[in-house]
């Protein structure tokens, strides 16, 4: 049996035979899964050659295999690193090479996306399923602890892998079952019923499904976010807890009235939401909702969650993002902005403990799990400036009983969706079409999805604004990036605005569309 798995099976007799997974196509038992894990690893190391310490990328929708190829890296020592869905071939090769990725697993739904790709692929369906029937379906030697390395875009140019160094080679998977326990103290019920209704690919999904499936959480997967669906589907399945990001609770806010008031919710027991700042009046609605059981964090791919809000609480500290929890410290470092306009960081270190002082987020895991991107390292130290912590970018204070503020974006990134977009890849790719001779892309407000991109123009000369530039401009956009990641809308300026040094003061052209908002991220 995979180490994982062994317990689950035998928790209660015919417990075997229950549903593991669940998706719309059918549904696996644990039993099932554990030799379905079992023969994927024989096959890997056998015929694909993989070993401890390689990687392997995915390429699929939210489909049970997903959690079989999850399983078994956990179990192997290898990495898996989850390619966005969305993205364009370009993307997808660049991860896949960048990665080092040895082999890449790929839906069908999304094979063409992977045609260019240079390494070995195994396509789920009729191969996989063959590849599965022709490997050994036995207990596999040396199981030791593999784990997930999640791309997330970069603030310069290409997305990056972020990788955990807190564990080395030869760490068992048991530790996993630990981290699964720790899930139970942020209010995860045992043994529950999960609905995974985000891409897999997020850092969030993933956690708030993989970890409570080691736990015993039986898992629904739905294909796609589709708001009435969602809410049958809870009621249906018996979930007890799921994940969202402050859009969906939007879609599920107006989802169609004869759903919503069919809808009992009675099974949920546990509602975290996070990835994006959400709305107050929102959040209240969700409150009035569906009661005490929705739940606020903050976090990232790069340090996990940091803070964790209940409902009352954040009713009696509305805009908090919590308490850090007890395994994490964080310290509020002051900035100045220097003659250029580029925040700099003051280390005074008398002003980091002072409620209401606010400043760039630093963090530090007293469990001493830490990150690094992959082949990046300028970008990691930078994220490490401050001796024995790092900093996700964000600008917020702690109020003098200790909860976190979220106040500002130091990093130029954008949340759309609960999606990090950084404008650095979209200026890339717009500024190489003839028609532009300098570009900013910021993002702006939007009710649904908390932010849009747009992109700010200045025209090569002689070329007017029309139609015609515009579609050709959005054409070559959409020919390199992922569809999430193609401004919304264009502005075009005679000339940027920028400092007496050069530096683009991107806040200025930002500030317009915020003034009104009542908000600033």
């Amino acid at each position: 049996m995979a180490t994982l798995l062994a317990a689950l099976l035998g928790q209660t007799p015919g417990s075997a035979h229950e549903p593991a997974l669940t998706d719309d196509v059918g549904v696996t038992s644990w039993a099932e899964l554990d030799e379905r894990v079992n023969r994927l690893i024989h096959h890997l190391r056998g015929v694909a050659g993989i070993s401890a310490g390689d990687r392997i990328a995915l390429l699929s929708g939210n489909r049970r295999e997903v959690f079989e190829v999850l399983l078994a890296a956990a179990h192997m020592g290898i990495m898996v690193v989850p390619i966005n869905w969305h993205f364009a071939p370009d993307e997808v090769d660049y991860v896949v090479s960048d990665s080092g990725a040895r082999v890449l697993i790929v839906d069908p739904e999304y094979g063409p996306a992977a045609a260019g790709v240079d390494v070995a692929c195994l396509m789920f369906g009729e191969q996989y399923e063959a590849a599965l029937d022709a490997a050994d379906p036995g207990e596999p030697a040396d199981q030791t602890m593999g784990g997930v390395m999640f791309y997330t875009s970069g603030t310069t140019g290409r997305p990056k892998g972020v990788r955990n160094t807190a564990f080395a080679g030869g760490v068992p998977p048991e530790v996993y079952q630990l981290m699964a326990a720790g899930m139970v103290n942020i209010g995860f019920p045992s043994a529950g019923r999960t609905l995974l209704c985000g891409p897999h690919y997020h850092s969030a999904q993933w956690a708030f499904s993989f970890f409570p499936l080691i736990g015993g959480s039986s898992v629904v997967l739905q294909r796609r976010f589709e708001p009435e669906q969602t809410l049958r589907l809870i009621d249906e399945h018996g979930i007890t807890n799921v994940h969202l990001v402050p859009t969906q609770f939007v879609r599920l806010l107006r989802a169609d009235p004869a759903v919503r008031e069919a809808f009992t919710g009675e099974s949920l027991s546990f509602v975290l939401h996070g990835a994006a700042p959400c709305s107050p009046t929102v959040k209240r609605q969700m409150i009035d909702w569906w009661g005490p059981k929705i739940t606020e964090y903050y976090g990232a791919t790069e340090g996990g969650v940091v803070s964790v809000i209940g409902a009352q609480e954040w009713l009696d500290k509305p805009g908090s993002v919590g308490k850090p929890m007890a395994n994490m410290v964080v310290k509020i470092v002051p900035e100045n902005d220097d003659a250029d306009g580029a925040a700099e960081m003051h280390l005074a270190a008398a002003a980091f403990d002072a409620p209401f002082t606010t400043g760039v987020i630093h963090i530090r895991n007293t469990m001493g799990s830490d990150f690094e991107y992959l082949n990046e390292p300028g970008k990691t130290a930078e994220a490490h400036r401050e001796p024995g912590m790092f900093t996700l970018g964000d600008i917020g204070y702690l109020d003098d009983d200790g909860y976190l503020y979220l106040s500002d974006r130091k990093i130029d990134m954008i949340i759309s969706g609960g999606v990090n977009i950084y404008p650095a890849e979209i200026e890339g790719v717009l500024a190489g079409h003839p028609a532009v001779v300098d570009v900013a892309v910021f993002g702006v407000p939007n009710d649904e999805f908390g932010e849009e991109v747009k992109a700010a123009l200045q025209l090569a000369p002689g070329v007017i604004w029309s139609p015609e530039v515009e579609a050709s401009i959005t054409e070559l956009a959409r020919e390199k990036l992922a569809g999430y990641k193609v401004p919304r809308s264009f502005d075009v300026v005679d000339e940027m605005p920028r400092s007496e040094a050069g530096k683009l003061l991107k806040r200025e052209l930002r500030a317009t569309y915020w003034v009104d908002s009542g908000r600033s991220i």
